[in-house]
């Protein structure tokens, strides 16, 4: 049997993506003895995201000019028939190198002599282990044992850390092709379709007339995707690469445990109406962050600490707006064609575009919901889409009871 090493850190991180890397980074600052874990051997491999993130990025974080591809100045929002609305504002979103993205914060602390990271090597599982009255976690990977006192489970959708805590997202399926096209170069658009509830296609401009074209639903993904290929006339032949991921779909999940958090988009840290976290997951890692310097400083790893630093503060301010998400997309999810066309002709006629040009924000709408329910027609539409699809009512009730 092969001899295993044995390795003592302060901290394991599963998952090298940005979750992990900025949440290494921000700990970096302390005398902390971290291990990063990551199963692919290249940190950003593979893409897996459309890349397309709010300005509140460069609020979160300092954001290098390489980084940024293109800038999106409108937003084309298509009917299923074709009928569509055009949006533009002052938020004007980032299309990002997400690969360089990912590596940012690895550039920034791969050389620190407290920071270990191990490529190419799965994390399997833990147990917690009792030394000397003090709780641990012996980890297993595919390489080694590792004993440290916290671990952050930054490993994704089908998080193999949230399974073993029976913590489970729903997700859909995500594929996505790069290709060189003429669309407009700064027209970000979304394609609408009960075919595709869950989400929508899009068409995300990176730049040098090249577009990330992409799709993501819950089932029969390939076939929806082609047929979506085909009504923009693009050949998959002419494709420049491919990607597929998996998004995880719903509310935020439970993230604190004894000597446990999640973090990311293992912790279900997701819009469900775009299906990105950028900004919800760095805000996130800030929190967590926090609460694992307070971990340290008071020698309590209880998930009672855990709760009150980062799951708590978490469900005040990203998780609501995580909520909020999810409501716009279970009511759009229920949207028949016909109703699409209704809410469409009813932005177009009243001249709300306005509204949502101004109030408009990718990751906190709570602003734009409550001005378009002000609306009469609008409040009209909605009282008349619940009486018909009344479970609707129940499943948000349910998010708050």
């Amino acid at each position: 049997m092969q001899e295993r090493s044995f390795d003592r850190y302060d901290v394991c991180i599963v998952g090298a993506s940005i979750a992990g890397n900025y949440l290494t980074y921000l700990l970096s600052k302390s005398n902390l003895k971290i291990v990063v874990l990551e199963d692919h051997k290249e940190i950003g491999l593979p893409f897996q995201c459309a890349g397309i993130i709010s300005q509140k990025l460069s609020k979160l974080i300092d954001l290098p000019e390489e980084i940024v591809l293109n800038r999106v100045n409108t937003a084309k929002l298509v009917s299923p028939s074709g009928n569509f609305i055009k949006l533009a504002g002052n938020e004007r979103p980032y299309v990002t190198d997400r690969i360089k993205l990912d590596r940012l914060f690895y550039n920034e602390v791969k050389d620190n002599p407290n920071i270990t990271y191990y490529l190419a090597e799965k994390y399997k599982s833990f147990e917690y282990l009792i030394e000397d009255d003090k709780i641990y976690l012996l980890i297993e990977t595919s390489k080694r044992n590792i004993i440290a006192k916290m671990l952050i489970g930054c490993d994704g959708p089908l998080s193999l850390v949230g399974k073993q805590l029976n913590v489970k997202n729903n997700v859909i399926f995500a594929s996505q092709i790069r290709v060189k096209a003429n669309f407009f170069n700064h027209e970000a658009a979304m394609y609408f379709n009960p075919q595709w509830k869950q989400l929508f296609g899009w068409i995300v401009p990176e730049g040098n007339q090249i577009y990330r074209i992409g799709i993501a639903s819950a089932k029969n993904l390939n076939t929806s995707f082609k047929r979506f290929l085909n009504e923009l006339s693009v050949d998959m032949k002419d494709k420049i690469d491919q990607q597929g991921g998996i998004i995880p779909y719903g509310v935020m999940n439970k993230l604190a445990f004894d000597n446990i958090l999640l973090l990311g988009d293992a912790a279900g840290q997701v819009k469900a109406t775009t299906g990105g976290g950028i900004v919800m997951l760095l805000t996130a890692a800030k929190y967590a962050s926090n609460c694992i310097h307070r971990c340290f400083k008071e020698e309590n790893f209880s998930k009672r600490i855990i709760k009150k630093y980062y799951e708590r503060p978490c469900s005040q301010t990203i998780g609501r707006e995580l909520k909020l998400h999810f409501i716009i997309r279970l009511i759009l999810e229920n949207f028949t064609t016909r109703d699409f066309e209704i809410f469409f002709k009813i932005i177009k006629e009243n001249k709300i575009e306005h509204l949502i040009t101004f109030y408009g924000d990718m990751d906190f709408p709570k602003s734009l919901v409550f001005k378009l329910l002000r609306n009469r027609t609008v409040l009209s539409f909605m009282f008349k889409f619940f009486i018909k699809n009344p479970v609707i009512i129940f499943k948000i009730l349910k998010l708050f009871i």
